[in-house]
């Protein structure tokens, strides 16, 4: 058959989403694929999708076309192949598979079908695949950084969400599994571990018949790697159990995601989501008191059909009332094959914006004021890029997960991947500046640290 293809990857969407290229990019390598990162030198070009909101569909289809004016054997997967197949099919005649959120591991074989000129289509209506620690992958996040997947799929029906129809139920991987991979990546050399799925609190209900996070949490906790961060933490299975494997678990990072949507029960109601509206203000006090240093990240949909000025209101005193160090606001986008599609009362988009841009502007001064507070300290930080023009180094402390918050900005040497102590000099709202610590300045540190000044 000659030269295999080269096969180019481009990537779209969350970090789920990348875990499925990485393991597609490994099964290619490991196949005896050349995979380049250039699409103008490759043959095929695989596009991982994302179907979220309407803005996400924009930027793959004009990547779509973008590479079919280039001529480009397609082969289109995730979540954008599994929702649209057909119509993808009969738009991009360049497209030469479509493959589904369920059937990334097949690539190899899609690829060798579409070399013999049939037209693939690999989409499993109901996905149930999950990869495992056996799975080959390629990593493409920084060295230091990787995210390790326990579970897929979701099994709330939230209204305005399109996942679960996309990616299926929930289905969990077994401590072991998990615990293994991330013993691989350890050995690796990784330095922080990111935790995800679509819905973490609810980790291997589907395998145990009851949720298992704090278990996995201390499992995870015996894997020597510095920082284990945990993300989509719903604020109902933060039970004890799992607070007190937050206390107690040393390298786990008191970094909480909660993705809240809202904070009024009504909204919370039209949303699907009406479990939440009793705990809100409650659960955030006590994870407050529990950890204190817990650092608070959340997402807000704004412009839900029927929101009104008084339940915009509300939500503007929530996030005034309980401070959290990072918000997203994201105004509704209406999903076709969503509840929320055909519900009343829709907010124009101006009047949506309005509120984006008036929940932002509240959240900047709370943003700075903790970022503020970490003037003077000396921080861990991951160090993950270099300026090669100035020499300055980029990272993150453990307050800071990638892609959404913030960043570090480093005067000194250090190594890329590495974790070393920073002096924080300056901040503002969403960023910080320091210098690598010397030892002088770790020694102030763990003093004014241990008598709490």
């Amino acid at each position: 058959m000659g030269n295999k293809p080269t096969i180019a990857i481009s990537h779209l969407g969350c970090e789920k989403n990348r875990i499925d290229t990485e393991h597609m990019l490994g099964l290619l390598v490991q196949a005896g694929y050349s995979v380049d990162s250039n699409e103008e030198l490759a043959d095929y070009v695989i596009v991982n999708t994302c179907s979220f909101i309407q803005a996400a569909r924009e930027e793959s289809v004009r990547t779509l076309v973008e590479l079919a004016e280039a001529n480009k054997k397609i082969v289109i997967t995730g979540c954008m192949a599994q929702h649209f197949q057909q119509e993808l099919l009969d738009a991009i005649p360049e497209a030469v598979a479509v493959v589904g959120t369920g059937d990334y591991h097949k690539i190899v074989d899609v690829v060798e079908r579409a070399q013999t000129g049939e037209r693939v289509q690999e989409i499993s209506s109901e996905p149930v695949y999950i990869a495992d620690e056996t799975t080959p992958r390629y990593r493409t996040t920084t060295e230091g950084v990787a995210y390790l997947r326990v579970a897929e799929g979701c099994d709330y029906r939230c209204a305005f969400c399109i996942i679960p129809h996309l990616r299926g139920n929930q289905r969990s991987r077994s401590i072991e599994s998990i615990v293994a991979e991330a013993k691989q990546l350890a050995a690796e050399g990784v330095q922080e571990i990111i935790l995800i799925s679509q819905i973490t609190t609810n980790y291997g209900l589907d395998l145990y018949g009851e949720p298992k996070l704090a278990e996995l949490l201390r499992a995870l906790g015996e894997v020597e790697v510095p920082w284990i961060r945990m993300h989509y933490a719903y604020p109902t299975g933060l039970t004890p159990k799992v607070i007190e494997a937050m206390q107690e678990v040393p390298n786990l990072l008191p970094y909480l995601d909660l993705p809240l949507q809202h904070s009024h029960p009504e909204v919370l109601r039209a949303m699907n989501r009406p479990w939440q509206g009793r705990v809100n203000d409650g659960i955030i006090e006590r994870i407050k008191a529990a950890i204190p240093n817990a650092v608070l990240r959340t997402t807000f949909i704004v412009g839900f059909p029927g929101e009104t000025d008084e339940h915009f209101e509300h939500l503007m005193q929530f996030v005034q009332r309980h401070e959290f160090d990072h918000v997203g606001v994201f105004t509704f986008s209406p999903e076709e094959g969503t509840a929320a599609y055909t519900l009343p009362n829709p907010v124009p988009q101006e009047v949506m914006e309005a509120r984006r841009d008036a929940l932002m502007t509240l959240q900047q001064p709370i943003s700075l004021r903790h970022n503020q507070a970490e003037i003077g300290k000396v921080v861990d930080v991951l160090i993950e890029q270099e300026n090669p023009e100035t020499g300055e180094l980029v990272g993150r402390s453990a307050r800071f997960a990638p892609e959404v918050d913030g960043l570090v900005y480093v005067q000194g040497d250090a190594r890329l991947g590495a974790i070393v102590p920073v002096e924080i000099l300056d901040a503002d709202v969403y960023d910080l500046y320091g210098r690598i610590a010397d030892s002088t300045t770790q020694l102030k540190g763990a003093l004014r640290a241990a008598i709490h000044v």
